[in-house]
């Protein structure tokens, strides 16, 4: 057994180790004294030697020992001795992760299969059901933004929050980061945990204002990794319309709008917060580097060495305590039949 470091957990309650058995020495002794007071009344002192000839006075002494013992254990129990270390079990539960996805019209642009859109929720998905540890969230945008999934632990429920975002979602059209930003951090618990947002867009910023916001979170301790989907050359936007027909989306002009990735914007949002810009890939792979990306987070983070923990030796007064008070109830005040003959 280890005996490193004794000492009592909870030591306000040895008061009670040290005056209950003073206070129990104190009642015996005055019922003593009333028991031979009692005694002095019924028979004469000659008498009395008879009578209490069967009387044992040392078995008297080890009961009110045991009595006195059992109190003084009482205390030490409740003082919760301790001796020998535990390292703390950390159960690790990750980060709290926020999806924000842009669900605006030019995330139908196919210029990745099948569409930015669905792209993008099928790579969320696999990120999902391979890495996520953690509670995970999810808002979508477009000119406004929405609370799709609140930060839960219950991976079915984000799922079907996610498999419902279409580009109807948000009625509002356009495309604004910095709301959607807003509305992430929101929803995230404002304390120690860490926040962690994830932004999947092709970064056309409508309203220019995701840098000025993620600046303004990055003093909140908002880490926020952006990830880009589509290409650089980009595509025209293509959306059924109400006979079910693809539609080509036109400017006041009269011009095929083409939409395409943003690097620039996605870059310097993840610059502002500390996080890190990643294209998404035609197979998702840049959530795979955003997880990389999370773990070298936990691991430079400065997170605080395991705590060391006494270990509970409580029982041992407790079993302690059990065998004086079963000794004391067996032992009997009477001399055995020999004590008394002799």
């Amino acid at each position: 057994m280890n005996f490193v470091n004794p000492h009592f957990a909870e030591p306000h309650w040895l008061w009670l180790a040290v005056l209950g058995p003073l206070l129990l020495v104190a009642l015996q002794r005055y019922s003593a004294w009333a028991r031979r007071r009692q005694l002095g009344q019924l028979a004469a002192t000659q008498f009395l030697e008879d009578l209490t000839r069967s009387y044992s006075p040392v078995r008297r002494a080890i009961k009110d020992v045991c009595l006195v013992l059992a109190v003084a254990g009482v205390g030490l129990a409740l003082a919760r001795p301790q001796w020998g270390e535990q390292a703390e079990v950390s159960r690790s539960f990750g980060q709290d992760t926020l999806f924000i996805l842009d669900c605006s019209r030019s995330m139908l642009a196919g210029d990745v299969t099948p569409n930015r859109l669905q792209r993008a929720k099928l790579a969320i998905l696999d990120y999902v059901q391979r890495s996520s540890r953690g509670r995970i969230g999810l808002v979508a945008f477009a000119g406004q933004a929405f609370l799709q999934c609140p930060l839960t632990f219950d991976y079915g429920a984000f799922r079907d929050a996610l498999s419902v975002i279409d580009e109807r979602t948000i009625p509002v059209p356009g495309t604004d980061i910095g709301r959607a930003l807003d509305e992430a951090y929101r929803a995230m618990e404002k304390g120690e945990r860490q926040k962690v947002l994830v932004l999947l867009t092709d970064g056309e910023d409508l309203e220019l204002g995701g840098i000025r916001t993620a600046e303004t979170l990055a003093k909140q301790g908002v880490v926020v990794f952006t990830l880009g989907i589509g290409t650089a050359a980009g595509t025209e936007i293509q959306f059924p319309n109400e006979q079910g027909k693809l539609e080509v989306v036109r400017d006041s002009r009269g011009e095929a709008v083409r939409s395409r990735l943003d690097e620039k914007t996605l870059r310097g949002i993840a610059q502002a917060t500390h996080g890190a810009y990643f294209p998404l890939g035609l197979l998702g792979e840049g959530l795979a580097k955003v997880r990389r990306a999370l773990e070298n987070l936990d691991a430079g983070s400065g997170a605080a060495p395991a705590r060391k923990f006494g270990v509970d030796r409580f029982h041992w007064p407790v079993a302690g305590i059990l065998v004086l008070l079963v000794a004391e109830s067996l032992i009997g005040t009477r001399r055995g039949r020999r004590d008394i003959t002799s």
